[in-house]
């Protein structure tokens, strides 16, 4: 029975500053969450709380200490974890009283569970002495949610000497990856985002921590999070070859998501979830055949058995019906409930006046942005006391921010050393530039919007934390920037743990669902948005652009056999969701239109 998962949803990062200290507040109750270890700052300022909030001396790793990316993230999961393991066995040792953390922990577990069966058990007992024996084989069983880190590939800042030269191995990346490697946690995973970094993969070759043992477990796993079955394979061959074995692949929605939103060609979750569960057995077989040589020659070991891969979803899941219907029709491993958490301060760290306004948050709230200097498209909560400040910048002439993090400077435009796009600096050059290109007055303002709209996450997404804790994390800079998935518009209370556990297991509903489509079709929607909005920007390039056309042809293309997929399967689906027929065919009408509009792919019949 050890070895059973404790929940099947786990709560994955969010933005730098919402679940930074998210496992000291859920993990001894058996919860799994992950922490981003890329704003280093943050990670320090967390240190100095919690080194007072248990009444030890706080020692500064200052930055001007070698290495001290690395040292800051080493120092501060060890904190973490040794907060845990401390309130775990607090907990383990507590009562079976009413209120108390150790039934707090088994009521919240899934009805499922054999050790929730286990606990019913104990309560329906006669006798005393039955009673104990159960309490004392329920104390044997606990065990702690899993302290996961995350590091977005993309924010992989290089980091420069006097000379100018980079610094080998001090990329904020790689820096964070080694204070991971580092730190004490074991039975922990870290999970890789965005895409595959040769640098950053090819750093794990050298980290033992990642081998596999005897018994054919990790101290320290791999997860990937991906888009699509052919991502998973690209990147877990990749590592393969490295001798190095992903544990689990976290399937996100390209756009029903929180955060940064990786859009695919048009394919949707659905299919792709499919694809994953038909050829499961595939992608163990190939990727252990390149693994087992590699590892055995690193490691000494015969390895015979295909180790653990886990596949799990996330992205745009609001119901117990489509968390249910995601773990039994494809068979997967688990779920991740990201956006909903925001709203549950004993899970996540969010500051009072953000939390109200993603309990008022309207659908005309949430916005697609273009407001990443990443250049990839970003859900965003607008209204925040960082966009007011961006707005006011803009009213002012002064657009764009300061930049005393750094970590998004990748932009060589007009510098010799990258500079960020959401920066001050920038955006005075660019606009100038802009202005100097005689552009027609609509035009010129559509460009320098595009400009402007970039804002600073490096301080936006950690202010939250400083805020809810009454510490500055960079002076004078106090606004907050959040960025929840579209669902949050369907959740509009703040709940306790106990209560938003209840309603992923079907024991309670705090969903406002009126108006709320299966999470389909409201990716599907989002998807058939997305694809118009880009049409509209493109309308003047797509006939005269051959490589332009194909990519709208092949968006348009997978989004139609999307549809007839999910027709497919309606059935199973109708069963909770009786309109769900009825909306995929209102998806294909849209379609429909746009092609006509368009003339997309005109071999092609949409409508059923």
């Amino acid at each position: 029975m050890n070895s059973i998962n404790l929940h099947s949803f786990h709560i994955p990062v969010m933005g730098l500053a919402y679940t930074i200290d998210s496992p000291i507040k859920v993990a001894h109750l058996g919860i799994s969450s992950v922490i981003s270890i890329i704003e280093d700052k943050l990670v320090e300022m967390m240190r100095k709380h919690y080194y007072t909030q248990i009444n030890e001396t706080y020692h500064p790793i200052s930055d001007k200490e070698e290495d001290y990316r690395a040292k800051r993230v080493t120092d501060y999961l060890n904190l973490v974890n040794r907060i845990v393991h401390e309130k775990f066995d607090k907990l383990k040792h507590s009562a079976f009283e009413k209120g108390s953390e150790i039934v707090k922990y088994f009521e919240m577990l899934p009805d499922s569970s054999q050790l929730k069966t286990m606990y019913n058990n104990m309560l329906n007992a006669i006798s005393k002495k039955e009673k104990l024996n159960f309490e004392s084989l329920l104390r044997n069983y606990l065990k702690p949610g899993s302290i996961d880190v995350n590091i977005m590939t993309k924010t992989d800042r290089e980091k420069y000497n006097a000379n100018g030269e980079p610094i080998q191995g001090a990329s904020d990346a790689v820096a964070a990856l080694r204070g991971y490697v580092n730190s004490n946690l074991s039975n922990s995973s870290i999970v890789f985002s965005a895409g595959l970094n040769p640098r950053l993969f090819n750093y794990l070759e050298n980290c033992p921590q990642f081998n596999i043992k005897v018994d054919g477990t990790f101290d320290k796993k791999i997860i990937i999070k991906v888009s699509d079955y052919r991502s998973a394979i690209i990147q877990g061959k990749y590592l393969a070859k490295k001798g190095i074995w992903v544990s689990e692949f976290r399937i996100e929605s390209g756009l029903n998501c929180g955060g940064h939103a990786f859009a695919t060609d048009g394919y949707l979750l659905g299919p792709i979830l499919e694809e994953f569960k038909n050829n499961k057995q595939e992608l163990l077989n190939t990727l252990f055949e390149i693994y087992k040589p590699a590892a055995e020659l690193k490691t000494g070991l015969n390895i015979t058995n295909i180790p653990e891969i886990k596949i799990t979803a996330q992205g745009g899941i609001g119901t117990a019906e489509e968390d249910n219907f995601l773990n039994t029709f494809y068979n997967i491993d688990g779920t991740g409930w990201g956006t909903p958490f925001l709203l549950v301060p004993e899970a996540t760290t969010v500051d009072n006046t953000t939390l109200q306004q993603l309990c008022n948050a309207t659908k005309d709230d949430i916005e697609l942005s273009n407001n990443s200097p990443l250049g990839v498209s970003f859900h965003y909560l607008k209204g925040t006391s960082s966009h007011k400040e961006k707005l006011e910048r803009i009213f002012k002439n002064k657009p764009g921010s300061p930049c005393p993090e750094k970590h998004l400077e990748f932009n060589t435009e007009f510098t010799t050393l990258p500079i960020c796009t959401a920066s001050h600096k920038y955006q005075k050059l660019k606009i100038q530039q802009l202005n100097s290109l005689n552009l027609e007055k609509d035009e010129l303002e559509k460009e320098i919007k595009k400009i402007t709209d970039k804002e600073c996450l490096c301080v936006g997404l950690s202010n939250a934390a400083a805020k809810k804790y009454n510490i500055e994390f960079v002076k004078k800079q106090e606004t907050v920037t959040i960025c929840p998935g579209p669902n949050i518009v369907y959740f509009n209370k703040v709940v306790s743990l106990q209560t938003m556990v209840d309603h992923i297991y079907g024991r309670t509903n705090i969903m406002d669902k009126n108006g709320r489509k299966n999470m389909f079709v409201n990716e599907l929607e989002l998807y058939i948005n997305y694809l118009e909005n880009k049409l509209i920007d493109d309308i003047d390039n797509i006939e005269t652009n051959p490589k332009l056309k194909k990519y709208y042809s092949t968006f348009f293309q997978n989004l139609i056999s999307g549809i007839e997929y999910y027709r497919s399967i309606s059935t199973f689906i109708n069963k909770t969701e009786s309109d769900f027929l009825e909306d995929i065919n209102e998806c294909d009408s849209h379609l429909e239109k746009l092609n006509l509009k368009y003339n997309l792919l005109s071999t092609v019949k949409c409508s059923a």
